[in-house]
């Protein structure tokens, strides 16, 4: 039992919400949703706060919804395995959710119950509160209803909807502002009339086409002789940006005229669209050309983006089945791959994915693609990404031997429309360069490739070169002398603390002991370069060896000026630290301060006040 409270009377429907949701939660997030802000990660999210709202009314202050899994999985898991293979996954997704939850959770229940303080039951709750609750705090709609119908309260539905429909213009109006509309109507108008382009890049890098239509400015045009022009062919072996990888760049040359290829898109009618600029002669509509992608470029994107299939398996072996593609990156210099995984990866579990890669990389196996129907693909074990739309026929790129992997046709299985490599050892190499969080539940791997793989452990080779040669010892040494330096800086930085405390004390023939103003025994003392975080355990001291005292301290570092003020025990009936602070504060050129009336600590901009701050807190004592 981890609310300590009976699963009957009042408490009955919040342990059977708590329980209905845990399920769905849990299989939910075995079947590799995770909590989002939009769609069916949003469903998830809702079914999770409401959950938890229960358990706060059940009386529980710390994340315990992730403490219920092991439970469920003894419980459903026999029928259910995957549950048990999700359990990792499933307990820190709802651990780290509950944690971020109980973070607004408090500050938006105060304010519903500020909302209801001193008012009879049957109010209604205004749209705006309910609206600041979602668009602030991530309150779900019927998150509130369900709060404020547990004190006999309605909410306002339709000011609520006229707030999030007023959001919802305002972006609408934003994005209509990029200039953009006239451009999407023309592709949606050729669409219709010239239909999909014939694509040739996945056999040839090079063909003839001929001009079906030119855009300008969102216009189409007969011809043009200068400035940018997209480009629609009847065929193409360009690339356009799908998948997460960019387009191709190249080149269209033609009697009398050239053009250079600086981008390639795909409109959602599936015709490729060239941007180009003219070099030299007039493009007109039925022109016939001679089209060549940039060979280097293409090659670097295709090592690039077979890299991101070998990663994505990796990651699966080294960190579950869980992990699924989230987005990526495929560009010439670089790599990014988005994936779920509900906490960071660590630095080990890097290494083994990145060793992974090397490793098939090494193999050199083959890269083949098939074209069949999406069940035959699944039937094969292709991943595919959750929500895309697949038609009756699709191209499934696979890499490494069949049987490698229970129940899938090779090693890596993907349906994927880009470019590959033909063998894995195209690749060359792989550096995985940086780990980091993108959303909730979502992490992202950026890499590098080939040449660009080489380059990076260049670069890195060199610092640590440099490194060793500045610190006078062998590269292999450089762990050790680091180590060494850290400790001695460390050691010097506590001598450093003591004799700055020693200072304050008035030790070390620093100055004179306490003054007396007004009968009291005053310890004002400045202190230049040191870190304002000393100074409340610098005080602390000095009031262990003074009786009837205030102390003030003055820190400057940096240009900026921090000051703290204890008062002893005994005079704590007559003065008020936080008071004095605040005369030192103004001084300082700052906007007050807080703290206790024993201890309290402020700052300021001035630092050549500090002097006068001090002066300050020294008048104040009457």
């Amino acid at each position: 039992d981890v609310s300590n409270t009976d699963a009957d009377g009042a408490m009955n429907v919040s342990h059977r919400v708590v329980a209905d949701h845990l399920r769905a939660t849990s299989f939910l997030i075995a079947d590799g949703v995770l909590p989002s802000n939009e769609g069916r990660g949003y469903v998830l999210r809702r079914i999770m706060r409401r959950a938890m709202r229960h358990l706060h009314q059940l009386g529980c202050e710390e994340p315990v919804m992730y403490r219920l899994v092991p439970s469920l999985v003894a419980e459903m898991g026999g029928h259910y395995p995957e549950l048990g293979r999700a359990q990792p996954l499933i307990t820190e997704t709802l651990k780290l959710e509950e944690t971020r939850f109980k973070e607004t959770l408090g500050r938006g229940l105060r304010l519903l119950n500020e909302e209801i303080e001193g008012k009879e039951p049957g109010g209604v709750l205004d749209g705006a509160t309910a609206f600041k609750l979602y668009d602030t705090y991530g309150f779900p709609l019927d998150l509130t209803q369900d709060f404020m119908r547990g004190y006999g309260w309605g909410v306002d539905t339709d000011a609520f909807d006229s707030a999030m429909a007023a959001q919802k213009a305002a972006a609408r109006k934003a994005w209509s502002g990029s200039g953009d509309s006239a451009t999407e109507a023309i592709w949606l108008d050729l669409g219709d009339r010239l239909g999909s382009t014939e694509f040739l890049g996945y056999t040839s890098q090079n063909t003839e086409g001929k001009v079906t239509a030119l855009v300008v400015d969102g216009a189409e045009v007969d011809s043009v002789a200068s400035g940018t022009v997209s480009v629609i062919t009847n065929q193409t072996p360009f690339y356009a940006e799908s998948g997460g990888q960019q387009g191709d760049t190249g080149s269209l040359t033609w009697d009398g005229g050239s053009a250079d290829v600086t981008d390639t898109f795909k409109t959602p009618a599936g015709m490729f669209v060239h941007r180009a600029d003219i070099t030299e002669g007039t493009l007109t509509t039925e022109t016939s050309l001679r089209m060549d992608i940039d060979h280097d470029r293409r090659r670097r994107l295709r090592a690039n983006h077979s890299a991101t299939h070998l990663l994505h398996e990796a990651l699966r072996h080294v960190l579950g089945d869980h992990v699924a593609q989230k987005g990526s990156l495929v560009a010439p210099d670089r790599l990014r791959f988005d994936f779920s995984h509900a906490r960071a990866v660590s630095a080990l579990e890097l290494a083994q994915v990145q060793a992974i890669v090397n490793e098939r990389i090494r193999m050199n196996s083959d890269v083949s693609t098939r074209i069949m129907t999406p069940d035959a693909a699944i039937e094969l074990g292709a991943l595919a990404l959750f929500g895309e739309k697949y038609g009756d026929e699709v191209r499934v790129v696979q890499m490494g031997g069949a049987g490698e992997v229970a129940g899938r046709g090779a090693w890596s299985v993907e349906l994927c429309g880009g470019t590959h490599v033909s063998r894995t050892g195209d690749i060359s190499l792989l550096k995985i360069v940086s780990e980091s969080a993108v959303a909730g539940g979502v992490r992202r791997i950026e890499a590098v490739t080939e040449a660009g793989a080489l380059n990076w452990l260049d670069g890195r080779d060199a610092i640590l070169m440099q490194a060793a040669e500045l610190l006078k010892v062998a590269p292999e040494q450089l762990g050790e002398r680091v180590a060494r330096l850290i400790e001695d800086n460390r050691k010097a930085e506590r001598d450093i603390t003591a004799l700055r405390r020693k200072l304050a004390a008035g030790g070390g023939g620093s100055g004179d002991g306490p003054a007396v103003v007004n009968g009291i025994n005053f310890v004002g003392r400045l202190l230049e370069d040191t870190p304002a975080r000393e100074l409340k355990s610098m005080a602390d001291e000095i009031k262990m060896s003074l009786t009837n005292g205030v102390i003030c301290l003055v820190a400057t570092d940096g240009g900026k000026a921090s000051i703290v003020v204890a008062v002893t025990a005994d005079l704590a009936d007559q003065q008020n630290a936080v008071d004095l602070v605040k005369a030192g504060s103004a001084a300082l050129g700052g906007g007050g301060g807080g703290g206790r009336p024993d201890m309290a600590q402020a700052g300021g901009p001035n630092a050549d006040a500090a002097a006068a701050a001090i002066e300050a807190v020294s008048a104040a004592l009457g």
